[in-house]
């Protein structure tokens, strides 16, 4: 009886987590179906909105940029130049540039830039989200008529997934320069420039395109929902305000995963 007893509280207990799981994940996919339709119609975009957005890219984007290029340079020194070292010592330097795209511009420039992103505009997100719950300012803009989702959710979901896109351009190009450069000084005879660049394009697919573009826009939606939803969770206890913090950026980091995972084996298989 003991053990047909603990048999079906485990199973209960797996089946509550599973569907705890399901309704949060179908939450975000509700935060970020609503995002993007909204943001495709001109009457959500009032000037409020407008400032909340460009305030957005302001912070997660452009502040970042040099935070951004710092690890590319440094990405650049440590991974381009073993590329171009290696692949000249066993002969096979035609290879430099399918090696580089598969490993910067598919895998490595998207999930470096996205931990950076989480990191430090996620946790801010969710902070500041769940300080103005904490203090009733959304209710505040329930009363006065702005609608928290337009003026809270809506640009900082969209501002998360443009300053993800255009970081990990500046990512890539930096790297690659960093690369070319830390190469050449060490004697690794890179070439002439536009060989360097005419092996790395040559190597760019259609697939290539879509692994970027996906990697970056996906984990960029889906972060900044997940940091809005967990944010605007809380309750009313301060003391909410870093377990929704932690919850946002686990949470971000392992929707960052499973994303780049299950891209990945559709472009491989």
């Amino acid at each position: 009886m003991d053990v047909c007893w603990l048999a079906m509280k485990f199973v209960g207990g797996i089946g509550k987590l599973a569907a705890d799981r399901w309704r949060s994940t179908a939450y975000v996919a509700a935060l970020v179906y609503a995002a993007v339709s909204m943001s495709v119609k001109p009457r959500y975009w009032p000037r409020t909105v407008r400032d909340v957005l460009a305030r957005q890219i302001l912070f997660t984007g452009v502040e970042a940029t040099r935070f951004i290029a710092l690890i590319a340079l440094l990405a650049g020194i440590s991974i381009v130049v073993q590329a171009q070292v290696w692949l000249q010592r066993v002969g096979q330097t035609e290879l430099l540039g399918p090696v580089l795209v598969a490993v910067v511009i598919r895998e490595l420039g998207p999930l470096l830039t996205n931990f950076v992103v989480i990191g430090r505009s996620g946790s801010a997100i969710a902070t500041e989200l769940a300080n103005m719950k904490v203090h009733g300012e959304v209710r505040l803009l329930d009363a006065q008529g702005l609608d928290p989702f337009s003026y809270l959710v809506l640009p900082r979901v969209l501002g998360m997934m443009i300053s993800i896109f255009c970081l990990t351009v500046v990512f890539i190009v930096v790297c690659f320069i960093s690369g070319y450069l830390s190469g050449f000084m060490m004697g690794a005879n890179p070439g002439p420039p536009m060989f360097f660049i005419n092996s790395v394009m040559g190597s760019v697919e259609p697939k290539d395109v879509f692994a970027f573009i996906a990697k970056t826009v996906v984990p960029g939606l889906l972060t900044g929902a997940i940091c809005c939803a967990e944010g605007m969770s809380v309750k009313g206890a301060v003391t909410e305000v870093p377990q929704a913090t932690t919850r946002s950026l686990v949470r971000s980091v392992g929707a960052l995963f499973v994303v780049s995972a299950v891209i990945s084996l559709i472009i491989y298989i």
